[in-house]
């Protein structure tokens, strides 16, 4: 019988409401409001300075901010809380430009280590599952290589399949191509496309325009700390409606 009650699928994964964070004197985010859907695709552009990296480092609670709110899953982001805190960084998954995988550790233990650690898995069940993680981006032939053994795209795809391994509602993504060399930018995007196919819900600040209009449901175009125009990638490409938008895209296109 119906409640009248939205289900959960079509409650908000992220809600954010003014948010605002600055590093002394400088405010790099001016107030976002933002709501993602379960499984929605969002990619974020802008030029360098403004506040992408900083918005999905407050999505996962890297950096405190001074007001406003985040929630994921309806649980609020509460840096006074220890334990909201480690729920929250079980719940969003985030990769970074640079790989950050443990040199000492070999592939299969860098992805089995954090859910040992956090969520408590038997050897048995964490190595069943990094070895299923490895195949989905392609590396099941690299469990005992170590990252040094690596192209800078294989160690990348092991650092998706990291993330992965804790099972996170929401995948961060920040400029994760940017780090590598060209003929490598497409094996990694490869495997996030694979993700988005399967419903993950991703964030993704990322230079790769092609790839943003062709993967996203939404694009944010982020200017001086706000969310300057937001709608769908043939909206954004294909309709700019303001003058920085217009200026930015031209400016990538040279």
């Amino acid at each position: 019988m119906p409640t009248g009650e939205p289900t959960q699928a079509a409650l908000p994964v992220i809600e954010i409401a003014g948010l605002r964070k600055s590093f002394g004197t400088n405010e790099v985010l001016k107030g976002i409001d933002l709501r993602v859907a379960r499984g929605e695709v969002i990619a974020i552009i802008g030029k360098s300075g403004s506040g992408k990296s900083t918005l999905l480092r407050c999505i996962n609670g890297l950096e405190p901010f001074q007001s406003g709110k985040v929630s994921v899953d309806g649980r609020a982001l509460d840096h006074a809380s220890a334990a909201a805190m480690r729920d929250l960084r079980q719940r969003v998954g985030m990769i970074f430009q640079g790989f950050n995988l443990f040199p000492h550790l070999s592939v299969g233990r860098n992805i089995m280590l954090a859910p040992g650690l956090v969520r408590k898995k038997d050897a048995a069940s964490a190595t069943a599952d990094a070895v299923r993680l490895l195949e989905r981006v392609g590396l099941s032939e690299k469990f005992d290589a170590f990252p040094d053994q690596l192209s800078g795209g294989q160690q990348q795809r092991v650092a998706i399949a990291r993330a992965l391994a804790m099972e996170p509602t929401v995948l961060l993504c920040d400029e994760i191509t940017s780090a590598l060399d060209p003929e490598l930018v497409g094996e990694v995007l490869r495997v996030v496309e694979g993700l988005a196919n399967e419903g993950m819900t991703l964030l993704m600040v990322t230079h790769e325009m092609s790839f943003a209009r062709r993967v996203s449901d939404r694009v944010i175009f982020m200017h001086q700390g706000l969310v300057h125009e937001i709608g769908s990638p043939a909206e954004i490409f294909g309709q700019p409606k303001t003058p920085e938008l217009q200026q930015f895209l031209s400016s990538i296109a040279d």
